[in-house]
């Protein structure tokens, strides 16, 4: 699979909806993953990224404004041990709670399906990081429609247990804007990725829609210690 540069193929798409990045540094050795949401409508617009005991969560950043949360308040990052769980939607529950219970990353999603809001049926988007004795692999997946049939929901995991140097797997919810929005299609997308957080962050930032964008997550985890750094950026301020 040829390797992308993943800010040209954000700046080539104006609404990829929400999207994933996982993979490793440079360097080799830091685990990387980055989660970025973006809005059309006022509704999903109106969010931040805050800081939680294990990860992040979604609120309202004018909560007068908040017509509807479902579909778009949930905690897209959670942990589980040696586990880091990043998605797009609440389905992050679902996998922390099955995981807990000795089910599979893939066991754990066969509950869910693309999510509820006809006639888009946007995909659900998933990733594990797991580390253990120094080690580090991470696994992907994608629940959706088929090509905007509700009738079948088709699952594909993705697991790269042995990470390249540099090298990360990107995957989004949409191809680009419409009416219905167009599911992601293929397998995740493999981009490059640097050694530095903030390079990384503000480099992604600076590459989505302007108008589009709303908040972004990047996290850095040291292999060897665990040790984490993290980045969000949020469009707006929480009233």
């Amino acid at each position: 699979m040829k390797m992308l540069d993943i800010y040209e193929e954000l700046k080539s798409n104006s609404y990829p909806g929400r999207g994933i990045v996982i993979g490793k540094s440079a360097d080799g050795t830091k685990a990387v993953t980055a989660y970025f949401i973006m809005g059309r409508s006022v509704n999903s617009r109106n969010r931040v990224f805050t800081p939680t005991d294990d990860g992040i969560k979604t609120e309202a950043a004018d909560p007068s404004k908040l017509s509807d949360p479902h579909l778009i308040i949930y905690a897209p990052v959670r942990k589980l041990g040696n586990i880091t769980i990043v998605t797009n939607g609440d389905q992050t529950d679902t996998i922390q709670t099955n995981m807990a219970k000795g089910m599979t990353f893939e066991q754990s999603l066969r509950e869910r399906e693309y999510e509820d809001d006809a006639p888009n049926y946007t995909p659900r988007i998933s990733g594990i990081m797991e580390f253990e004795n120094g080690s580090y692999k991470y696994s992907m997946s994608i629940l959706k429609s088929a090509d905007g049939n509700p009738d079948c929901v088709e699952r594909f995991t993705y697991t790269y247990s042995t990470p390249l140097n540099g090298t990360g797997h990107f995957i989004h919810t949409y191809m680009g804007d419409g009416n219905p929005l167009p599911s992601f299609e293929g397998e995740p997308k493999k981009v490059s990725v640097p050694n530095d957080i903030n390079e990384f962050a503000e480099s992604l930032w600076s590459s989505l829609n302007e108008d589009n964008k709303v908040s972004l997550f990047v996290r850095f985890i040291d292999i060897a210690t665990g040790q984490e750094e993290t980045k969000i950026i949020n469009k707006f301020e929480k009233i």
